[in-house]
Order: C-alpha cells, then sequence, then structure tokens
C-alpha cells in the first residue's frame, strides 16, 4: 500500500493517510542572470527550436526544460540570419546535466548545419573523452545517424568521430598547445572554471578566428580564485546586463587581466566584444542561506527531474560550507580558502590604487617556475604610508625575453634596479648569473634568508595588530596571477623555519616567490661600505 508503479516503471511513494507530504520541488528552467534575447525568440529568430526537435526526434532524447530554455537562448540569430553570441558561458550546478547538453548540440551542428570541425576540451582529457564517447554512442546506437558514420578513431590522443559529410568531433587536453594546427567551428569547453592560466584559452578558441560562423561554448560551475578566465569572463557578462550581483563594484574586469609591463599601469588590452558574449547563470543569490531550498532551485535547474531534493539536503548537511555553495549553489569563493595564510589576510592588502611613493626606490624580484615554463618578474617599492607596495609587472612564457626586457634601451630605469633571486641551482639562477655580467645589481638571495624572508613576508600579509585584528603590512593591486599564488602555495621546512615549495604546489607560485624576495631586498638593511682616509 506504500508503492504505486506507474506507467514508467518507477516507485512511487504515496502520501500517508493524514500527513502533508511536502509538494515536489523543480529546478527553476530560467537562470537568475542571463543576456537578454534582443527580439522575441521564435523559430525564425533562433535555431534552439531545431535543435530541441532534433534531439527529441532523432536522438530519442527529451530535453529537461532548462535545457530547452537555454537552446533557444544562446543560438539567437541576429537579423542577417547569423549568430548572435561567439561565447557563450553556462554557469549551473555539478551534475545537471552539461554533457548531454554538449553532446546534443555538437550532433546536431555536424548533421544538420554541416560545421566541419566541433573540438571538446577539459582540463582533463577524461572529461572531454566521456562527452565525446556519448555522442559516439548515439550516433552508432540510431539507424539514421550510423548511416553517416565514416569511422570512429579511438586511438589515445587522436580521438575522432568522423561523418560522410566531412564533419569531425575531436578531442583534445586544454593546456597550451591545444587545437594548433585546426580551424574550429565548435568548442567545447568544459569545466572553464579550472583554467588558471589564459594558455588554453588563446591556443582553443582562437581556432575560430577564420570563420565567419563559430560558437565558444564554455560550461562550468562556480569557480574560485584560482579561475582565472572564468572570472573575468563572468565579470564582463555581468557588467553587460547591470551587474546584478554588484561583482564589478571593487574592481574593473580589465585589472584581472595579466599585467606585461610596469609603464602600462599593471593593465593590458583585451577585446571581447559584449554583443557577441553572453552568460546564462543558474546559480543561488548572494547572501542566502545554505538551507534555502528555493535557492537550490535556482542552482539546480535539474531538481526534481534527475537531481532529487533529498540528494540535495543530504549534502547540505554533510559538506564543509563552502563545498556546498561552490558544487552545488554555484557561488563563487574569491577567497584563498586552503592557501597558506590565514584566511582574508591576503585580501586585506588588496588596493586597486597602491602604488609607490614619488622617487621611492624600485627592487626587482626575478623567479621562474620549477619547469622553465615561465619567467615573471615582480618589483616592491615604499607607499607614502611607508608600507612596502609589490607587483608583478612582466609575466611570459620560457625565461629568453627576460634578459632583453630588463636590458631594454627605451626603459634605462630597468638596468638601474637592485634585482635578486634564488641561487644554488634554482631555475633562474643562470639568468642571475648573466645579467650581473650584464652589468645590474644582483644580490643573492640564499641560505638562511630564505626561511627569514617567507616568515617575515608571512608576518607582513597577517599584520595583526595589538587588537588583534589585521593590519596588512604589505600591500598589491588585483592580479590574479599574484593572487593564485598566494591562495595555493605549500611550503616546505628548511633549517628551523620553511620556505615556498613551488614543485608540490598546484599551480605556478614563482609570483609569489617573487613578491617575497622582491619585499626582503627592499626591507634589508643597505651594507655601508668603510672607506680608509689612507687609502689614497
Amino acid at each position: 500500500r506504500w508503492l504505486n508503479v506507474g506507467a514508467s516503471g518507477t516507485s512511487k511513494r504515496q502520501q500517508r493517510p493524514g500527513v502533508n507530504a511536502r509538494p515536489k520541488r523543480f529546478g527553476h528552467e530560467v537562470p537568475r542572470v542571463f543576456t537578454p534575447p534582443l527580439r522575441k525568440l521564435t523559430r525564425k529568430t533562433t535555431l534552439g527550436f531545431d535543435v530541441i526537435d532534433f534531439a527529441r526526434d532523432v536522438l530519442g532524447i527529451e530535453l529537461y526544460p532548462w535545457q530547452k530554455w537555454l537552446l533557444v537562448h544562446m543560438l539567437e540569430l541576429l537579423p542577417d540570419g547569423s549568430l548572435r553570441f561567439r561565447t557563450v558561458v553556462v554557469l549551473v550546478a555539478r551534475q545537471n546535466g552539461k554533457s548531454t547538453l554538449s553532446q546534443v548540440l555538437a550532433l546536431w551542428f555536424m548533421v544538420v548545419w554541416g560545421w566541419p570541425l566541433v573540438l571538446g576540451t577539459a582540463q582533463d582529457l577524461e572529461t572531454a573523452e566521456e562527452v565525446w564517447q556519448g555522442a559516439v554512442d548515439l550516433v552508432e546506437e540510431d539507424e539514421e545517424l550510423s548511416a553517416l558514420l565514416r569511422r570512429v578513431v579511438k586511438v589515445n590522443g587522436k580521438k575522432a568521430l568522423e561523418l560522410t559529410n566531412g564533419s569531425r568531433y575531436k578531442v583534445k587536453a586544454a593546456n597550451r598547445r591545444a587545437g594548433r594546427g585546426f580551424t574550429g567551428n565548435l568548442i567545447l569547453l568544459d569545466e572553464l572554471r579550472e583554467h588558471q592560466s589564459w594558455d588554453a584559452w588563446g591556443a582553443i578558441t582562437k581556432t575560430t578566428m577564420a570563420q565567419l560562423e563559430a560558437m565558444v561554448l564554455a560550461l562550468s560551475n562556480a569557480g574560485d580564485a584560482t579561475s582565472i578566465v572564468l572570472r573575468y569572463l563572468r565579470k564582463m557578462a555581468h557588467a553587460a546586463v547591470g551587474d546584478p550581483d554588484g561583482i564589478n563594484s571593487s574592481d574593473e574586469p580589465a585589472r584581472l587581466l595579466p599585467s606585461d609591463d610596469d609603464e602600462a599601469d599593471g593593465l593590458a588590452e583585451f577585446e571581447q566584444d559584449e554583443d557577441t558574449l553572453a552568460i546564462f547563470e543558474w546559480s543561488a543569490p548572494p547572501g542566502c542561506a545554505v538551507t534555502d531550498r528555493g535557492a537550490w532551485a535556482m542552482a539546480n535547474p535539474s531538481m526534481g527531474y534527475s537531481i532529487s531534493e533529498r540528494t540535495i539536503a543530504s549534502a547540505c548537511r554533510t559538506d564543509p560550507e563552502w563545498v556546498f555553495r561552490t558544487e552545488v549553489l554555484c557561488q563563487w569563493s574569491d577567497g584563498s580558502l586552503e592557501g597558506p595564510f590565514p584566511p582574508g589576510t591576503w585580501e586585506a592588502g588588496t588596493d586597486a590604487e597602491s602604488r609607490r611613493a614619488q622617487d621611492a626606490e624600485v627592487v626587482a624580484c626575478l623567479t621562474v617556475s620549477h619547469d622553465r615554463g615561465m619567467a615573471h618578474i615582480t618589483i616592491a617599492a615604499m607607499r607614502e604610508d611607508g608600507k612596502p607596495h609589490v607587483e608583478v609587472v612582466a609575466s611570459r612564457a620560457g625565461v629568453e625575453w627576460v634578459k632583453p626586457w630588463l636590458l631594454d634601451p627605451q626603459f634605462p630605469h630597468r638596468a638601474k634596479w637592485r634585482i635578486t633571486g634564488q641561487t644554488n641551482g634554482s631555475p633562474e639562477s643562470g639568468l642571475l648569473v648573466e645579467l650581473e655580467a650584464a652589468g645590474m645589481a644582483v644580490e643573492k638571495w640564499q641560505g638562511p634568508d630564505l626561511a627569514r624572508s617567507c616568515g617575515a613576508f608571512y608576518d607582513l600579509v597577517r599584520g595583526l595588530g595589538d587588537d588583534g585584528k589585521n593590519r596588512p603590512g604589505v600591500f598589491h593591486r588585483p592580479q590574479p596571477v599574484l593572487d593564485v599564488s598566494a591562495a595555493t602555495a605549500v611550503t616546505r621546512p628548511l633549517g628551523e623555519g620553511w620556505v615556498w615549495d613551488g614543485r608540490n604546489s598546484p599551480t605556478d607560485i614563482a609570483p609569489l616567490r617573487g613578491a617575497t624576495g622582491a619585499v626582503w631586498l627592499l626591507t634589508k638593511p643597505q651594507e655601508v661600505k668603510a672607506v680608509s682616509a689612507y687609502e689614497e
């Protein structure tokens, strides 16, 4: 008497007599934040309805309401019949059906529009291959589609689905080499939150540059301080729709871009036409309680379909708060929650207007990542308030550019900087020898000074006053290349102290080492050489 087997064969619990059952709650069809359409969306003004029909009639997939709504809006057409958006950012909590959406869209563009290349990527190649394999299964299991199949390549590193019309679906890992040599039409970027530099984004998305019709679809749940690319795109898209969550109130999106020169005032140009960038964000509103079931529905549009409310309630009871907020509520954490510094202390030293005092000395520190993939130059100088200001003024791939950059005759002041870096076999030690031979004032940072400087820098960041409140002792502008280092660095023992451990940190922490070394050089006592009156 408690179970009723419906037509679909699934068991459903009946209401116990005399007890009011909670009505079933469904996720929101419409995202909380989205780029509005330019006009009414009909079969003449969007391709979305065609994709929905294709999924139902050809693939046998009845999409969820939110997936249908998204397809209708993201595939909006301009009056000339071209796609409105070239870059689409979709934010939604985990396990809501992003993979199915990607597979349906990829196959429609291949079968119906005949786009030559669909390129699927993810930070973890296995994730991209799972989505690709799902598309392969849909083709092979359908009589109509299998007739269009030319071949399936399953060789590791070369996996491809090829149709008789010439369309291909390939997968690549998200790195700086991904997509180079290809010309893509539809780029599927899964878990964009894991992109901790612009390298992969630049390599993959530029495959569409020569295509009049192309789309980059970035799917992810919420990110954190390390999600450099997704954070920037989200800020740009939110700004275009009126900044509903106020995420641009403290700093402009351009401040999140990598700085390449102190003369550029810490900013680099990055053009993104807001008319071609769209965001569709299913997320809980800022400030909501983790127990707010209405907020659960905003971030989980598949709730009531493939995700039960009871499952979310279980996660709410067992997950740490910010794990639940990020993974289930699709809310952002911009703090260094697991980094080496106490929560909130690194952020307390962020000052978008921070700069050196007039005529203050500038010193520099050269650091190279442990794999020699990146080199960074970080400067330090005293502010008007007597506190150190640190800033990464150059950050580029490789190491060949370092010496020409520092000795560029167009910027003669750089050659006059006192500069330091770790010696004794560090990745930058050879470069420091070359700079010293070229006439720069190189001061060695080694031995006991390494541990002492790391401890001193930690104390400056923590900056506790007599009242126990944070009083930052070092300031920096909001720079992802530096903020990510500070949020993810790990340490290792050295003698009686500890130092930053570049080899075992999950990201490149050379910028944080650079800030530490630059402040050490700036604040270390200057040696005064005694001069004998009898020398002459």
